[in-house]
């Protein structure tokens, strides 16, 4: 006779939910880049290479720097099967999504949150100091959507969204992972980092804070 425990829902391990993090963001940001694709009007395999690069390239930043090769998409094909089905959907229903302005938004800012709390989650774990557990935080956050901008031959948002926190969100967003870690979980660390990347996001977005821009006479 079967043990009552075995009959209940085991709780998910920490293993299991970084794992289903990296996998979310993998995915949105699959469809932030695969829905820009489709907006410039790249073919199926155009929007395939966007939305993948954009989807891994964070991911594949955060292993280099923090000592992990080769990338963890390379060695678990299931973070490309997360990016091929974000480009696929985007391409399918791309028309759907693009009626709502704030779609490829609300995509690209949970990819750039789980990326930053899971890229600063990493470096804490590979031994970086303060700063470069905040950088390495940011640039895992908002790589993808550099190579991203890059590729559709735009200039990359990050280095100009001054009414919108980005880059900035996201590095605050590995400060609170790094300030949380000694206290708490590593899991739960990681999800205060990316609800602190969300706010922050939410907050620059109805233009309730912005950062400094200096302008230079005729500029």
């Amino acid at each position: 006779m079967q043990d009552v425990h075995e009959l209940l829902p085991q709780p998910i391990t920490l293993q299991v939910g970084l794992h289903w993090l990296d996998l979310i963001g993998v995915l949105a940001f699959a469809l932030s880049g695969a829905l820009l694709a489709v907006r410039k009007r790249f073919d199926l395999f155009g929007v395939l290479v966007l939305g993948c690069v954009t989807a891994v390239g964070g991911g594949a930043i955060r292993d280099t720097l923090t000592g992990q090769t080769p990338p963890l998409f390379l060695r678990d094909e299931t973070y490309l099967y997360a990016a091929l089905l974000g480009s696929v959907l985007a391409f399918g229903f791309g028309e759907r999504l693009a009626r709502f302005e704030r779609t490829i938004s609300l995509f690209d800012s949970a990819g750039l949150a789980l990326f930053a709390a899971s890229g600063a989650l990493g470096a804490i774990n590979f031994g970086l100091g303060p700063l470069g557990v905040v950088f390495t935080g940011a640039i895992s956050g908002v790589g993808g959507g550099i190579i991203r901008d890059l590729i559709a031959n735009e200039v990359p948002e990050v280095m100009y969204r001054r009414d919108q926190l980005y880059a900035t969100a996201a590095a605050a967003g590995a400060l609170a992972v790094l300030l949380l870690h000694p206290h708490v979980t590593p899991f739960q660390s990681q999800l205060g980092g990316v609800l602190t990347v969300i706010a922050l996001r939410w907050i620059s977005r109805r233009g309730w804070v912005n950062l400094p821009v200096r302008r230079l006479p005729g500029g």
